[in-house]
């Protein structure tokens, strides 16, 4: 047990907290997140695929339902009547590449509850302004889209009204019922968050429409297996180095050791010196205490 006393100094102490800590937090915290963010997008893009050959489904029934049932991405129809005078803009947005706005509005449906439908992307005029707004066709009307889970809001980023128009930052229910000042009813996702509508391609009132997300599980898997690996190399590696200084001390004492003065001798290289000490190669190694 002599030979591990080295592993008392500070500098192995602190090295060798580093190294749990790391471990404990590939382990606990950075492979588990990855993994997580895996599974989610392996959920979601089996939702998606699944919801690409389902038949849609009355908007009703889902909102009647079950509250727990995950409902995003799932095809609905829903009748009714565009709400007039509800186009609200979504900033920040993209279309083909370029600047461009999300257009909403809000849908009245037989019932008599109103929810809010994602008409589609338009391009920005000259990146910086949005184009005129067609308003949404007129009379009873039958719809078809996607369920789509609210985005939530940013602190920072308040609702305004610009160049005639109100402008958000996310498309989120809440927010969106406050800015028209009409109750707008969440469509349950299963998740804490209340949906809207997404109009599908060639429907009533729809502009370009949002595209789905690519059906790609991203490189998390990967990552969390790494974080894994990292791991397990960090006390691999520290026991590696503790292994090394054991054999490098047992070279040490193999070694024979100078005198600690040695008699002259004559010699015609003046750079010449003496066989480091044992002593004096640990101290080099470890400083002087």
């Amino acid at each position: 047990m002599r030979k591990l006393t080295f592993l008392l100094r500070p500098s192995w102490l602190i090295l060798a907290v580093i190294v749990a800590a790391f471990a404990y937090l590939c382990f606990t915290v950075l492979a588990p997140w990855q993994l997580g963010k895996n599974d989610s997008t392996e959920h979601r893009n089996q939702l998606i695929a699944d919801s690409v050959q389902a038949d849609p489904v009355a908007v009703t029934d889902v909102l009647d339902g079950d509250t727990s049932t995950h409902t995003e991405w799932r095809k609905v129809t829903a009748t009714g009547t565009f709400v007039p005078e509800s186009t609200v803009l979504v900033r920040l947005r993209h279309l083909d590449g370029a600047p461009g706005y999300a257009v909403l509005a809000a849908f009245r449906l037989d019932d008599g509850r109103t929810l809010l439908v994602d008409r589609g992307l338009v391009a920005s005029v000259d990146g910086t302004r949005p184009p005129a707004i067609a308003d949404p066709p007129a009379g009873p009307q039958r719809i078809e889209a996607r369920v789509r889970a609210s985005e939530g809001v940013v602190p920072d980023k308040t609702p305004t009204t610009q160049d005639g128009y109100r402008q958000v930052y996310t498309v989120d229910t809440t927010q969106e019922s406050t800015v028209l000042g009409t109750p707008l009813t969440p469509i349950p996702t299963g998740t804490d968050k209340g949906g809207y509508l997404q109009l599908a391609t060639d429907q009533p009132g729809a502009f370009t429409p949002t595209p789905l997300p690519q059906l790609d599980a991203g490189p998390y898997l990967s990552y969390g297996l790494q974080w894994l690996a990292f791991g397990l190399m960090a006390p691999l590696g520290l026991g590696y180095f503790v292994v090394a200084e054991l054999r490098a001390r047992r070279r040490d004492r193999t070694q024979p050791s100078a005198p600690a003065n040695p008699p002259p001798t004559p010699t015609t290289d003046p750079a010449a010196t003496t066989q480091p000490t044992t002593e004096a190669r640990l101290a080099d190694r470890y400083g002087r205490t």
